[in-house]
């Protein structure tokens, strides 16, 4: 998400060159304090969203495997009634549950991993806000007396800064790749999509079919 990547620039953001490129050091220096906190703020609602949204999550699949067992009794109810139909029915719905419980039950993965990332980022700007508010006057001082050093810092900043330029023009290309071959397999995807349906559907019945045999043979029917 872009929030996440905004703490990260800033997280990974030196100080010092910061300070180094600023025509007002101590104007730079209060300027990114100000950044982290605003972050930090939105860092911490997201948080809290993504907490909420986990528990949510957790409600709904526990609600999804109570329906299984309740509707896997109902077909039990029904195979004691000798009414085969009727646990059909139960037995889908239990398939249906299923498939629902287990859905969620990926989203709160994803979700868990997620809030895991907002925690990490949270505490990772917490802890270069309070890096950045401990030295902002022992930064602006040490820049006073970088600028001694001249020519040769000059000449090492220029040389990185090269560097990272062709580092960003491979990670386009690098992207650009991957789009591309993302499109080409959504595309592929698309073109199987109801042969895949029809399948499921097939393979749904078939399970139907063996768990009401399944459920006779428990029954001795």
């Amino acid at each position: 998400m872009a929030l996440l990547e905004r703490v990260s620039t800033l997280v990974r953001a030196n100080l010092n060159d910061l300070i180094d490129k600023a025509e007002d050091p101590e104007k730079m220096i209060k300027q990114v304090i100000l950044d982290m906190q605003n972050q930090l703020l939105q860092v911490k609602t997201q948080v809290a969203i993504a907490i909420a949204d986990q528990h949510l999550l957790e409600k709904k699949r526990k609600e999804n495997e109570d329906k299984v067992a309740e509707w896997m009794r109902k077909a039990e109810l029904a195979v004691d009634k000798k009414q085969d139909d009727l646990a059909r029915v139960a037995l889908t719905r239990v398939e249906s549950y299923r498939d629902l419980t287990d859905n969620f039950a990926q989203q709160l993965t994803d979700q868990k991993a997620q809030v895991e990332n907002l925690k990490t980022a949270l505490r990772q700007l917490e802890q270069k806000l309070a890096e950045a508010e401990g030295k902002a006057d022992l930064l602006i001082a040490q820049h006073r007396r970088a600028r001694a050093v001249g020519k040769a810092s000059d000449a090492k900043m220029k040389t990185a800064g090269g560097n990272g330029s062709s580092g960003a023009a491979f990670d386009r290309m690098q992207r650009k790749v991957q789009h591309a071959e993302a499109l080409s397999q959504a595309k592929s995807e698309i073109a199987t999509h109801d042969v895949e349906d029809r399948l499921a559907a097939l393979e749904k019945e078939d399970r139907v079919e063996q768990l009401l045999k399944e459920l006779k043979a428990k029954k001795g029917a």
